[in-house]
């Protein structure tokens, strides 16, 4: 696949005022600060499409963008933010919980995780979730520049034998670095592959 147009679309609150479900919809997840707006800009070849910032928790809506004219790609609020009230927490989880279950276009999530550390509960979590609710995702291991091949090949290792305790067989998984492009190419597959998957009936 050729990225030849990414445009922002909207934003929202609640999945009922998100543009028609017509297209094909991917949607990007991860913990707060996993690197989810360099990524989609890695994707998409666009610097700024998606607003990256220092600070966790940038991203509060769902944002919509379409891709060639054919496909959404949806970028949903990090999740494990530890610094907003608990208020704030429980809405935006209603938010994701409500676009994941209800929104009838969605084909997968990608779930972004920094492959530097070690299983974090809070991921495992949702991904068992997710399996609960037979939504289908992508593991997207981001920032693998930060680590020598042999970290990596070690992280990974160590990641997979964790699933494995609970999926049989393991989900897809995508290394990638928005820094080196790595996993663009693979990405970009996944989705050539899956779109014609969509029926608009």
């Amino acid at each position: 696949m050729n990225i030849i147009s990414a445009e922002f679309v909207c934003s929202n609150t609640d999945y009922k005022k998100c543009p028609p479900p017509d297209k094909p919809e991917f949607a990007f997840i991860g913990r707060s600060n996993v690197g989810k707006s360099s990524l989609i800009n890695m994707l998409v070849s666009r610097k700024g499409l998606a607003k990256t910032s220092g600070t966790p928790g940038k991203t509060q809506l769902i944002n919509h963008f379409i891709i060639n004219n054919n496909w959404f790609l949806v970028d949903l609020p990090g999740y494990g933010f530890a610094k907003i009230s608990q208020t704030t927490r429980e809405k935006w989880e209603k938010m994701i919980r409500d676009y994941l279950l209800k929104r009838e276009n969605f084909l997968a999530t990608m779930i972004l995780i920094d492959v530097r550390l070690e299983p974090q509960r809070i991921d495992l979590t949702f991904m068992e979730w997710l399996g609960e609710h037979q939504i289908p995702f992508v593991i997207v291991f981001t920032k693998s520049d930060k680590l020598t091949k042999n970290e990596l090949s070690s992280n990974l290792s160590a990641y997979k034998k964790t699933l494995s305790e609970t999926w049989d067989p393991l989900p897809p998984v995508i290394v990638t670095s928005s820094e080196k492009s790595t996993g663009r190419k693979e990405l970009l597959e996944y989705l050539d592959v899956t779109i014609p998957l969509f029926t608009n009936e």
